[in-house]
This record gives structure tokens, C-alpha cells and sequence, in this order.
């Protein structure tokens, strides 16, 4: 098979993608034709047989029932296979990664290049996971995030598209804050602190200065985190109106926010400040529930994770509060991920990716569908209902014509059987492909 691009080895630099703001581009080169023995296209109800995907100047140009290709550009013969739109990922963290949980001192002592080494890898193993868009919903150290996302873009660095919160906007001592039991606040850099606040007006300084610094939407911790020290997840932390001063700030510049959520008191707080999305929402109670559906909130739920870490928390020397917390968070989220889905609330495929690696980004199909998700809902999830959500439904997340070129493919068909999107063997981005591991 021809390659339609030179990837890491051999080149000098890899062509430019789009630029997902209003400053000039040029557009992506990838011109590909592609035969997709089936089709999900991240929209309709069913999946379409035998189909052929046209890709120019990186965009989708036409999907019809197949037909012989055009002879001016290379084809790629997926017959036996099910193509899908690229996925979407709304929950990641591109600076972190699993291990760093047995010891969050870590984060005291990583160096420039190391959280640029980690970016760097991770947004390349969500790209060849199949996520060719994720987004970041914040970091201790944002700006390697901020710094990868604008290398994807002007095409020096492998990855997905992103979108990133910025930092954690937190309370001192909080979910989102990394002040550690037996250590000396001294020992901290300034730079992990840049959201921690304590009143409404420090909440929404320290929103603006996101925003100036780059993020894309803002991500408030709500009530306390799993993965965290000295509050409990059901605990709120940040006020009402301290969630409300942030949703004003995001609001004057045509931003979302969303956030971390576990408990019932903390998602009424944030639903009624304002809030587009929650995360997590583990301890949700009916009534909670039910004013998400009537506010019209989006939902993105790890479903997955709690199994993971159950599986390897102790091995990797995690420690018991946070075993504690994954077991008492685990089934109680996926209980509230049912009643959502019964209600017709909008849920989104998130992983918490760095909790779950990030090579592991498509194994929470499987447990949505079991925990009673339709799988063609499963599938848009990570497909059109994210980028709606993201506001780039006229970019990403459906293979039809003017959206960006981003197709993956597996073998099997992902409706019958989740355990597929484990192993996605074809990514192409842009028109541009960067995996192909078809027979």
C-alpha cells in the first residue's frame, strides 16, 4: 500500500492541519479514497453497507454506495472492515499519566522537559488510539498542554485536535489543588496553583487569566476528586457563587465550562451557577438528576475507570483512601449513568484518560452498552453528540461532506460487538494517514 504521508521517521516536518480558529491556513493536503465495507457515520441509525469515502484537501468531498474509485488519488480498500468517523474523547489530561497516583508529590519535582516528553507522547497514543479529537479538561501544568495543542496544529507534532481548559480552577487544599499531607507548601511551583482561589472575585480573575493564557473552555472542581487529598469526593468545595463568577467570565468570551462534580449538593450548585457540563456526577441523587435533564446539562462519565483501577490500584501503590473512593464512586456513577440515559440527558464519551491510559481510550464502549446505552448511541456519543457539545459540530464528528477528513477503522463491526474499538486499526486524519494496521 502506497503511504500517503511519511510520519515520525525520515521526515523534516509533517505537513500543517487546519488551524481551528479564524487565522488564515493552508488546508491539509491528505487526498484519499476509501472503501469501507461498512459504514457508521457518527449521525444516522444504522450502519451503511459497502461504501466509498472521498477525502480531498482534507476534508470530506463525497460517501456514496461504492463505486471504482477516482484514479487521481490513492486508494485505500477497507472492504472488510467498519469505518467510522475519528473519535472523540471529552475527557483527557495530556500532561498526566496513570502512575503519578501513587505520589503526587511527583508533580513538585517534574521537570520542563519531562511534562513536555509526556504531552508530546500522549497526544500521539490518543491520535493512534483512534481519538482525533479529545478534549483537555484541565492540568496542574497547563501550559505543555497549550504548547502541544499549538504544535499539533501548525503540523509539528503527531496528535489530535484539542481543546483544553487551562488550569484547574479550585479552592485551596481542594480536588484541584495539589497541597499534600507532610509536605511544606514552599515545596510547591507557583505554576501548578495558577486556579487555586478562595471568593468569587478571585474565582474570576483567575478565569480571565485562563482566558488570556489560551484555554478553550474552563473547567471548575465542584466538590472534591477521587484522586485527590484531604476532601472527600461527595464534599462540596467551591460555592455556588464562586462557580457563577467563572460561568460569567466564560460567558463574556463565548466560552463553555464545565465541572467536576461527584456529589448531589455540588451538581445542583453547578447546574444552577450556570455550568454546560458535568463530569463524573458519581453521587448524583433522582432529584439532581432530574434538574440536569431540565437544564439541559451534558454528562461526561467515566464508566469505565473504576475497574481499572480496581484491577491494578494496589500493584501500582495507589493509595487506600483513593481505593476507597474508586470503590465507593465505581458502581454509584454507573447507576447515575442509567437513569441519565433513561432521561434523554446528552452524554458524552470521556474517559478521564491519565486515570485510565491513554492507550486504553476505547474500552468504556463495552460498559455503556452493558449499563444499557443503545450501541449507536454508544458510538455518537464519541461522535456527533461531542462535537455538538464542543461547538465543532461543522468540524468533527460525522463523515459527511465539508467536515474534516477523520476516519478510523476496525475489524468487526462495533454494534454487535464494543470489544472492537480496543484495537483500531486505521486512523486517518485530515485526509492524512497515520495508522495503518489492516490485513
Amino acid at each position: 500500500m502506497m503511504p500517503l504521508i511519511c510520519l515520525l521517521a525520515g521526515c523534516d516536518s509533517l505537513p500543517p492541519e487546519p488551524f481551528l480558529t479564524e487565522a488564515p491556513f493552508r488546508p491539509d493536503s491528505g487526498n484519499v479514497s476509501i472503501r469501507c465495507g461498512k459504514l457508521i457515520d457518527g449521525i444516522g441509525d444504522r450502519a451503511l453497507e459497502d461504501q466509498l469515502v472521498i477525502i480531498r484537501d482534507g476534508r470530506f468531498e463525497r460517501i456514496s454506495q461504492y463505486t471504482p474509485p477516482p484514479d487521481d488519488i490513492v486508494f485505500l480498500d477497507l472492504a472488510d472492515y467498519t469505518c467510522l468517523p475519528g473519535l472523540i474523547n471529552t475527557h483527557v489530561h495530556l500532561a498526566d499519566v496513570p502512575y503519578y497516583a501513587h505520589d503526587y508529590s511527583i508533580y513538585y519535582r517534574l521537570t520542563d522537559e519531562k511534562l513536555m516528553q509526556t504531552a508530546t507522547e500522549n497526544a500521539e497514543i490518543n491520535l493512534m488510539t483512534g481519538f482525533t479529537t479529545v478534549r483537555n479538561t484541565g492540568d496542574y501544568y497547563p501550559e505543555y498542554v497549550y504548547d502541544i495543542r499549538d504544535e499539533i496544529r501548525a503540523g509539528l507534532a503527531v496528535g489530535p485536535r484539542v481543546q483544553t481548559a487551562g488550569p484547574y480552577l479550585t479552592i485551596r487544599g481542594g480536588g484541584g489543588d495539589i497541597l499534600l499531607p507532610d509536605h511544606d507548601e514552599s515545596e510547591i511551583p507557583a505554576a501548578i496553583r495558577t486556579g487555586v482561589a478562595e471568593t468569587p472575585e478571585e474565582f474570576a480573575e483567575a478565569a480571565r487569566r485562563a482566558v488570556k493564557n489560551g484555554a478553550d473552555f474552563l473547567k471548575v472542581i465542584a466538590s472534591g476528586a477521587v484522586f485527590s487529598y484531604g476532601i472527600e469526593p461527595g464534599a462540596p468545595e467551591m460555592s455556588q457563587e464562586d462557580i457563577a463568577a467563572v460561568v460569567e467570565v466564560a460567558r463574556e468570551h463565548g466560552l463553555k465550562v464545565s465541572a467536576h462534580v461527584h456529589s448531589a449538593q455540588s451538581g445542583k450548585d453547578a447546574v444552577l451557577a450556570g455550568v454546560d457540563s458535568l463530569e463524573h456526577a458519581s453521587l448524583l441523587d433522582d432529584e439532581a438528576i432530574a434538574l440536569v435533564a431540565e437544564r439541559g446539562i451534558t454528562l461526561s462519565m467515566d464508566v469505565y475507570n473504576g475497574t481499572y483501577t480496581e484491577n491494578v490500584g494496589r500493584d501500582q501503590g495507589y493509595p487506600e483512601h483513593i481505593m476507597q473512593r474508586n470503590f465507593d464512586t465505581t458502581e454509584a456513577q454507573r447507576v447515575v449513568f442509567e437513569k441519565a440515559y433513561a432521561l434523554g440527558i446528552p452524554i458524552t464519551y470521556g474517559t478521564d484518560a491519565a486515570v485510565l491510559p491513554h492507550d486504553m481510550g476505547g474500552w468504556q464502549f463495552g460498559i455503556m452498552v452493558e449499563r444499557g446505552m443503545d450501541p449507536m448511541d454508544a458510538m455518537r456519543s464519541a461522535m456527533s453528540v461531542a462535537a455538538a457539545h464542543m461547538g465543532w459540530e461543522n468540524r468533527v464528528g460525522a463523515i459527511r461532506p465539508g467536515l474534516f477528513g477523520d476516519l478510523i477503522a476496525v475489524r468487526g463491526n462495533p454494534l454487535e460487538d464494543q470489544e472492537v474499538m480496543k484495537d483500531v486499526r486505521v486512523v486517518i486524519k485530515g485526509g492524512l494517514l497515520f495508522k495503518h494496521e489492516a490485513d
